[in-house]
Parts: structure tokens; sequence; C-alpha cells
């Protein structure tokens, strides 16, 4: 599936978020969407996943068959993990995986057993979310986004809420779950989160 941005802008009452964006993210590629806080890259992964709409221009979705997707159903094609993203909190984390995989498929090769291996968290599964430490939420929402059968993977600040191991875990992550049948974008402005990326998208260049 290829992404396609064709003069694309979004703002917020009078001011320009970014535009004239002309970009096409391909499938089996990484990208970094760069830039400073507040400068408008979680915006910008918000129009790419149709969640916001653009206030100029357009934004195509088209399959490797060239068969175009609309809009407001691009959900079923991407599965995202950013911090405007909540879990339920109320569910444990056994019923919060039971949950999301009721609307996607595990990724090839990960089932139950292997996600719950990837975690780490086996003595957490009957806990609630809400007693999660931040950064065991935060591996749990890059762990479902990662982990579900989805051509396109959106990550905004990956490594928030993550000490030093969870950094590496956040690494060996990427390595397992994204290969050349995905397309990634990773907002950040933080090397270590995005330096095994194809390409840069600077967010400052679009103002």
């Amino acid at each position: 599936m290829n992404i396609t941005l064709q003069n694309t802008g979004r703002r917020y009452n009078k001011e320009w978020i970014f535009r004239h964006l002309d970009y096409t993210f391909s499938i089996g590629k990484k990208y970094a969407v760069l830039g400073p806080n507040g400068s408008g890259k979680s915006t910008l992964l918000k129009v790419v996943s149709g969640s916001l709409s653009p206030s100029e221009g357009t934004v195509v979705y088209k399959t490797e068959e060239q068969t175009t997707v609309e809009a407001d159903n691009i959900y079923e094609h991407l599965s995202i993990a950013a911090p405007y993203v909540e879990l339920l909190e109320e569910f444990t984390l056994q019923e919060m995986l039971a949950f999301h995989f009721k609307f996607k498929n595990y990724a090839t090769g990960f089932n139950y057993d292997r996600l719950i291996d990837i975690l780490g968290l086996e003595k957490a599964l009957d806990k609630e979310i809400r007693f999660f430490s931040s950064g065991m939420k935060q591996r749990v929402k890059l762990a479902l986004a990662c982990c579900s059968d989805t051509p396109i993977v959106l990550l905004d600040e990956p490594t928030s809420n993550l000490d030093r191991p969870g950094e590496d875990w956040y690494l060996d992550l990427i390595q397992q779950t994204i290969d050349a049948n995905r397309m990634l974008l990773v907002g950040s402005n933080q090397e270590k989160e995005y330096s095994f990326c194809d390409e840069q998208l600077h967010i400052l260049d679009f103002k």
C-alpha cells in the first residue's frame, strides 16, 4: 500500500501546521517524521491515519493492486501507538489483549503466547491496566500496534515513558515485527527512536 499526500496542508483556526506537502509513503519502508515539540508531527500522523482531514490538498491510499481505499476505511489497514491513544484502563492485561484482537488479527508468526513473551508481563495478566506503570502501558501500546496484522504502523513518540532497557526492548520489537511487507512511520525528535529509518521528513520544511 502507498499513501500519497498531494499539496496537503492542515491548519487550526488561521495557523497552518503544515502545508504544500507532496510526499509518498511506500510499503516496505521506514520513515521518520521529524521536528521539535509542537511542530506538527502528531498532526501529520493523524492526517495520514485518516483521523484528521486535511485542510487543503488530498491524501490518497492505494493498495499494491492500485485499488483506492477510502479515508473512512483506512483504519482497517493500520495500527497506531501514540500518547493520545489510550488503553482501556479498567481492563486487565488479558482482557485488553482479547479485546484488541477481536478487531485485528495477529501479525504472521505471532500469537497470544508469543505476545506475552515479548511483553515480559506474565505476572501482570490479571492486573488492571490502570495499575500499570507508565512504562508498562507504553510497552502494551507498542506491542499491540506492532504485533497486529496491518501493513501500516504509526508510532508517535515511541520511547516516551520507557527507561533504557525499555528503549532496547523497543528497538528489538521493531526488528522482530517490521519487515518488507509493512510501512512504518515514526514521529520523533530523538534519534534513538528512528535511527533505523530509511527516509526522513522534516515537518518544518512545510511551514
